[in-house]
């Protein structure tokens, strides 16, 4: 556990671990919950398919394309919950790869209505 205050900047960092040099990592989605078996059903959008949800939320200078580092203000679910918990899905891709996802950026998903 990370204990925090109350609206106090959270730092994090996110490596890959290879020995390849040519694979770069991307924050896709970012989740909260006061529940660590359920990120679903009472939860709060950090980043969304690589859309930003928070306003606090800062992306960070890397050293390297493998490592992401983000903040955002520490905040509470209606002072019911003592703990928050983070879970985030990253995207490994080959560096220079355009097409993949690392390089779509933010990604906003549109249901068609399938006719007949």
């Amino acid at each position: 556990p990370y204990y925090v205050d109350l609206n106090q900047n959270l730092f994090l960092q996110a490596s890959l671990h290879s020995n390849d040099t040519n694979l770069v990592l991307f924050l896709d989605t970012c989740v909260a919950s006061p529940d660590l078996n359920d990120f679903t059903t009472v939860n709060y959008e950090l980043i969304r398919s690589g859309c930003i949800k928070d306003p606090t939320y800062s992306s960070y200078y890397s050293p390297s394309p493998g490592v992401i580092r983000f903040a955002f203000n520490a905040f509470s679910f209606v002072n019911r919950y003592p703990s928050v918990y983070l879970q985030c899905e990253l995207v490994v891709c080959r560096y220079g790869d355009y097409s993949s996802r690392c390089y779509q950026g933010c990604v906003s998903r549109f249901r068609r209505n399938v006719g007949s």
